[in-house]
Order: structure tokens, then sequence, then C-alpha cells
């Protein structure tokens, strides 16, 4: 259900917060230093924690019709696939780049090829 009760809100934002504390403060797993970083993780946290129940199935302990298992697995995976997806997008657009003859380019340097 997209709806969800005050409950329901709460505990998903709690776990939502754990998640981003745990992987932010404990695990030191970061995509951006300080509070923007925590809060994105949150956010993600959050997503995840509502996503968890209708991806990972409904068993464990009920809060309403929010189940805790997989909302905790849900919390914990949006968080952590959020800052993977964003270190690989970061590694993609820094990496140096080939020219054509296989040397790397100059930062900066767009090589123009004639289309065939």
């Amino acid at each position: 259900m997209i709806v969800m009760n005050l409950p329901e809100f709460l505990t998903v934002l709690v776990l939502g917060l754990i998640s981003a504390f745990v992987l932010h403060m404990l695990v030191r797993y970061r995509m951006l230093n300080g509070v923007d970083g925590f809060m994105c993780k949150w956010i993600c946290g959050v997503l995840g924690g509502w996503l968890g129940p209708r991806v990972f199935g409904h068993w464990g302990l009920p809060v309403g019709e929010l189940y805790l298992i997989p909302a905790v697995l849900g919390a914990f995976a949006g968080s952590f696939l959020f800052v993977a997806a964003f270190k690989e997008l970061a590694a993609v657009a820094w990496a140096p780049r080939q020219s054509a003859s296989g040397t790397p380019a100059a930062p900066g340097h767009i090589e123009m090829r004639k289309a065939s």
C-alpha cells in the first residue's frame, strides 16, 4: 500500500536514521562528508525502508502493515545502493579518457572525428 499511517511513517523514519548513522558514522561508507551526505543517506534509507516490505516480502514483526525485518533490510539496502551508485558515477566522471590513438587525452580535450 502506498499510504502509511503515523506509526509506520515514524518507524520508517527511525529505520532510515539508524541505517544512515551506521553507514555514515560507524562504517564510514561515505559519498559526501558532513551533514549533506548523512541527510542523503537518511532520505534513501527512508525510501528503502518504505520499499523493503514490497521487495523482500511480508514476514517478521508487523507495525501496522509495515513489517520490520524487510523494512530494516530495505533501509540499509537503499542507503548502501545510493552511495555505491554515487561513487560509481563519480569514478566514471573523473576517470582518465583515452584518445583514439590510445594515449590519455588532456583534461577538457574533446576529440572530433568525422562520422562514417
